[in-house]
């Protein structure tokens, strides 16, 4: 009777391998390392996704929000420039660990948080997967509505009767949400080619936005002359600062997901250069021209029509020529059903698969997805302004930055990057801890959230909180990843003797 030989890594210009089958019940086709043979991202491609991904219609939103509640466009752009400038360091330091070990996401949180343990950030982070799930569904089918809204006006007309919006609104979110279950039913695959029709058209779209914003408000001096309302004189004056601070919050809250599950991506990357340099190219740029474009044209709105429009679809319908405005809309849903897939889909459907890798699959916990997607009533979401920036996602950026710090901490601080690939799926090796707990993490995790808190229910108005937490809370990002960072370096001395007697 012969036995099949236990894995071994290889190593190869920086890049490991596991050679060999991992028998344990904590992996699956979905979880295991990449090999190298899987490789095929180079720095194009890295600069790609982040292109596709960028051009969305949310990164639109984000920067109109801004313009909407007061912000010059010279003010808006800074905000939006400095918090990805900022949230890039993460990405990159965390797409390290994807790259050199081909891991996703929920298996580069065992090392810090334990092997079941790390069932906590993942879970976490999929739930505000789950969120944007929702909202760029709902987006998509607002966009049908709208379209339909054209051909039968007496649509707008019906009462919001259901959970806050109509008949007609419920089933344009549910077609497109099925629409985006069958994408899933197919396979990741099928992104590849949603994704490369996707860019393009949505940069097209939004440059064409821009030269009818031009056209209509006589120049780029009408459109950028809107003066802040935080300027001497304007309503918000003497109050810039109180909502600069928190809306940077929200614009490295924007990306402060896939800063985390950056992995579930590099992990197919030739090397760290293409990964660092690939996203220093994509994200930052693709950002700076998608949001100028949110910014301009929404300034514009002002111009033409006296009134702010910071959502791009409801501004789409007032264009007169019906033929233009399906094309517009229609373009609109097919590059949101590709970023919703790509950036929505992939990290929580590999944390759902971490909760029971055995009966999980990809596909199921894409299917997950999208069930929590609809419950999350995303369209309450993205309401207002107001509602976007400082509860959406000032409130999850708590959340992920304290998850950040403690991964960060780990990985860099305590193991030097150093990890025993193979361990990363047994049970009782370096990563099981207690019953495969870290509880270091878990109270890391605690106390970077805890203090974010009262913030945060002060925000969606459950209870009456002191100015200190309010105050506290549009720092949340920064809160929670100095203090899960700080906390978990002092909590991890046995953990780090641990990991060098090792050798991991």
């Amino acid at each position: 009777m012969t036995t099949a030989a236990p894995p071994r890594v290889r190593v190869e210009n920086g890049i490991y391998e596991v050679e060999g089958e991992i028998e344990s019940p904590y992996i699956n086709h979905d979880l295991e390392p990449a090999r190298i043979k899987q490789r095929k991202w180079a720095m194009k491609d890295i600069a790609a996704l982040w292109i596709s991904m960028s051009a969305c219609v949310p990164t639109y939103m984000l920067a109109s929000s801004l313009i909407a509640e007061g912000m010059s466009w010279w003010q808006a752009v800074i905000t939006i420039f400095l918090g990805n400038t900022i949230v890039l360091l993460p990405m990159v330091l965390n797409a390290h660990a994807g790259t050199k070990y081909g891991i996703p996401f929920p298996v580069y949180c065992r090392p810090s948080f334990g092997i079941l343990g790390a069932n906590v950030p993942a879970i976490l982070r999929a739930l505000v997967a789950c969120g944007w799930f929702g909202i760029q569904t709902w987006i998509g089918g607002w966009a049908i509505y709208s379209i339909l809204a054209v051909y039968v006006p007496s649509l707008s007309a019906m009462p919001n009767s259901i959970l806050g919006i109509n008949l007609p609104q419920l089933v344009c979110f549910l077609l497109f949400w099925g629409i985006n279950m069958w994408v899933i039913h197919k396979g990741i695959d099928s992104i590849r080619v949603l994704l490369n029709i996707k860019a393009p058209l949505l940069i097209l779209l939004g440059i064409a936005l821009l030269v009818w914003a031009y056209n209509s408000a006589g120049g780029f001096g009408p459109m950028l002359d809107t003066p802040s309302a935080f300027a001497a004189g304007g309503p918000k004056a003497g109050k810039f600062w109180s909502f600069f601070f928190p809306a940077l919050t929200g614009m490295i809250g924007f990306w402060a997901t896939l800063s985390l599950n950056i992995p579930d991506f590099t992990r197919y990357a030739f090397s760290q250069r293409d990964q660092v340099v690939g996203q220093a190219l994509g994200l930052p740029t693709t950002m700076g021209l998608f949001s100028f474009i949110g910014v301009a044209v929404t300034s514009a709105t002002v111009v033409i029509y006296g009134q702010t429009i910071w959502d791009p679809v409801v501004l789409i319908t007032r264009f007169e020529n019906p033929a233009l405005l399906v094309v517009a809309l229609v373009s609109l849903c097919i590059a949101t059903l590709a970023t919703n897939i790509a950036a929505n889909v992939v990290s929580p459907a590999n944390d759902f698969a971490n909760l029971w890798p055995a009966k999980i699959s990809f596909r199921t916990g894409g299917f997950i997805t999208g069930v929590i997607g609809i419950l999350i009533q995303p369209w309450r979401l993205v309401a207002d302004p107001t509602g976007y920036i400082f509860t959406w996602l000032v409130g999850y950026s708590a959340l992920l930055g304290a998850i950040g710090g403690i991964l960060i901490c780990d990985y860099y601080l305590v193991r030097k990057t150093r990890l025993d690939l193979v361990e990363l799926y047994m049970r009782d090796g370096p990563y099981w801890y207690k019953g495969g707990w870290n509880p270091a993490a878990l109270i890391a995790l605690a106390v970077g959230i805890l203090p974010n808190l009262p913030g945060f229910l002060g925000t969606i108005k459950v209870m009456e909180v002191s100015k200190i937490w309010m105050d506290l809370y549009n720092y949340a990002w920064f809160v929670g990843f100095g203090l899960s960072f700080a906390v978990y370096a002092g909590l991890a001395p046995r953990t780090r003797a641990e990991a060098v007697s090792q050798g991991v």
